[in-house]
């Protein structure tokens, strides 16, 4: 197979889907969606790096609370999370006076949607400011999940299948197999607001 040199692009390379939760000045939470999430190991110890560019209101939260919650997004999440992704919580205020179901985190002051198989409680160790963006390096703090995923009467297949996970790349969604789910911005028209 022959090789081409092209302008730098990921959109071969999938990121998985987070909505990140925080709660504002008055203690209502607020969630913003994001796939730039990955993970590092720092002395032996599982820890996130998260990107965050331009100015978000869920940055501005994690910036006065120095904790957040990653909730993974399934296909059943998919709606709810790209309606939070492209809904400006500044310019929308009413943005989250929806019908989800939340609960508060194990161990951080952070908010969980009861609807993901699994959310991590991040607590930032640091934050690395870049020209327009902003690395965020987290300890995990805890980690909240579905009990079935924790059992051994599944394959990991199996239990990927049944969660349905999602991918994002070239503003599209994908399923965890590689299916095509739909465009950013377009999936939210299958959520219903208040």
């Amino acid at each position: 197979m022959s090789k081409v040199n092209i302008a730098p692009t990921n959109d071969f390379c999938p990121q998985t889907l987070f909505l990140y939760g925080t709660y504002d000045d008055e203690g209502k939470p607020d969630f913003g969606l994001f796939c730039w999430f990955s993970y590092l190991s720092d002395d032996g110890h599982l820890g996130v790096m998260a990107c965050i560019g331009g100015e978000k209101l869920t940055k501005d939260n994690i910036h006065k609370r120095k904790v957040f919650s990653a909730n993974l997004v399934t296909e059943k999440l998919l709606p709810l999370a790209d309606y939070m992704g492209t809904v400006d919580g500044r310019a929308n205020p009413d943005k989250m006076n929806v019908d989800i179901a939340i609960d508060k985190g194990s161990v951080l002051p952070v908010p969980v949607l009861k609807d993901s198989p699994v959310t991590y409680e991040l607590e930032v160790k640091q934050f690395i400011p870049l020209k327009g963006a902003e690395v965020i390096l987290c300890d995990i703090r805890n980690v909240i999940m579905d009990e079935e995923l924790t059992k051994d009467s599944a394959s990991l297949e199996e239990k990927l299948a049944s969660i349905a996970p999602v991918s994002t790349t070239a503003v599209t969604y994908f399923d965890w197999t590689g299916k095509e789910l739909g465009g950013w911005g377009k999936v939210k028209e299958q959520f219903k607001k208040n």
